[in-house]
């Protein structure tokens, strides 16, 4: 079965749109079960992160349509999200998670944090097994791939990541970080990157709100902050001048009371408010008050795009490797494809000099001249390796197909 890949990404989707399909923990597992088990589909990988959400999947026509109704049926969709939700196959899948690992499909230019995602989600399939040879050798090939590009070009090398943008767009609000307050909601990655842009940007204060405390407080603490657990989220928010969320809770985090609250408090000081999550942390209805400046990750594509100039050179470079791996690739999967025809045809013709040889020798042992036998021999041997393709070409001549002619001339090296 052929690769295709079915899903939304922030080239396709709204941010509204992407965060009510995002599968995260024993959702995925769950998910990936319920999709090999679709008519159709053979083997399937799902990769869910706040800018896509993907499946990858050997599947036939007939499986494809099934996952998109399930897709559908599972996340309660609208009719509508079908302008939303693409589907590829072939060539066209092959250099699409090529560059999904590279990033070279991410909102941020050559961001590296998409191929350690991609890898997570390699192996949540692997455990669920629902990971087969060709998915596997897929990725570990998509993998080698995107550790060439990252080392034959210049992809990765600008400071330019999501973390980086809404650090920046607060400095077009605050010109001096040190007599603010930043406030952190989530304890991963990108909330390890912001809190590391703005210490270097000599944040005031700084406080790290996350469910597993421990995880907050060893945060924080790298950075010369203060972290507390979320249940404390709401007394914290009125210290807040800058708001960044990015956690992976299913629910509201920050909601538009909590920061209600936090306004009248601060005597309607304005708050600069970032949501990186997806879904969502901050509830929407905060972007409506008067002194809050919310902003989502969508809203970060024209800092993002000011600020990895300096990688599109290098895309350049990237997308020449990517032509030549998609070569190599199909290559070597269309060898393996033909493989068990050519251990056949060996296995066929083998079978046929055997025959011959043991008649030969019978002859030898009867006392036929040894010239005798040779030329019946490889008589015998011609006529019965040429007997098939000799009725194929004169049943070919006698329908006038001339595709199955030039074939045959091709296939013999037979020159016109």
């Amino acid at each position: 079965m052929p690769l295709r890949i079915l899903g939304l990404n922030h080239n396709t989707a709204s941010v509204e749109i992407r965060e009510q399909v995002v599968f995260s923990g024993k959702e995925i597992g769950r998910a990936l079960t319920r999709v090999r088990d679709i008519d159709g589909v053979d083997e399937a990988v799902l990769l869910s992160t706040c800018n896509r959400t993907e499946f990858y999947v050997m599947s036939d026509d007939g499986g494809q349509r099934r996952l998109k109704d399930w897709l559908h049926d599972e996340r309660n969709l609208d009719p509508s999200f079908a302008n939303s939700i693409f589907s590829i196959k072939h060539d066209d899948a092959i250099r699409h998670i090529f560059r999904v690992a590279c990033g070279l499909d991410s909102m941020v230019l050559g961001e590296p944090q998409i191929l350690g995602q991609l890898k997570d989600a390699y192996r949540e399939a692997q455990q669920s097994g629902t990971v087969g040879k060709q998915l596997s050798r897929l990725f570990q090939h998509t993998f080698s791939v995107a550790k060439k590009v990252r080392t034959d070009t210049k992809i990765g090398s600008s400071p330019v990541s999501v973390a980086y943008a809404a650090v920046s767009l607060a400095q077009q609000f605050f010109a001096d970080f040190s007599r603010q307050t930043a406030l952190l909601v989530g304890a991963g990655v990108t909330v390890e990157l912001l809190a590391r842009h703005l210490e270097s940007n000599n944040i005031g204060r700084l406080f790290v709100a996350n469910r597993d405390v421990e995880r907050a407080r060893n945060l924080a603490g790298r950075f010369g902050g203060f972290a507390l657990p979320l249940s404390e989220l709401e007394g914290t928010l009125p210290e807040a001048d800058i708001l960044i969320s990015s956690t992976a809770s299913p629910e509201t985090v920050v909601t538009l009371a909590h920061i209600k609250s936090a306004l009248k408090a601060r005597r309607r000081r304005p708050i600069f408010a970032v949501d990186i999550a997806v879904p969502r942390d901050i509830e929407a209805a905060v972007g409506q008050l008067d002194d809050v400046y919310l902003y989502t990750i969508d809203d970060l594509d024209r800092v993002i795009l000011e600020g990895q100039n300096n990688r599109e050179a290098a895309a350049v470079d990237a997308n020449r490797i990517l032509d030549e791996e998609i070569d190599r690739y199909l290559t070597i999967e269309r060898a393996k494809e033909v493989a068990p025809l050519i251990t056949t045809l060996r296995d066929q013709a083998d079978s046929m000099r055997e025959q011959v040889l043991a008649q030969a020798r019978r002859r030898l042992g009867q006392g036929a001249d040894s010239n005798e036998v040779l030329e019946y021999a490889t008589s015998a041997l011609m006529k019965k390796l040429l007997h098939n393709p000799s009725v194929r070409i004169r049943e070919a001549s006698e329908a006038a197909d001339e595709e199955t002619i030039k074939a045959a001339r091709g296939l013999f090296g037979i020159d016109d």
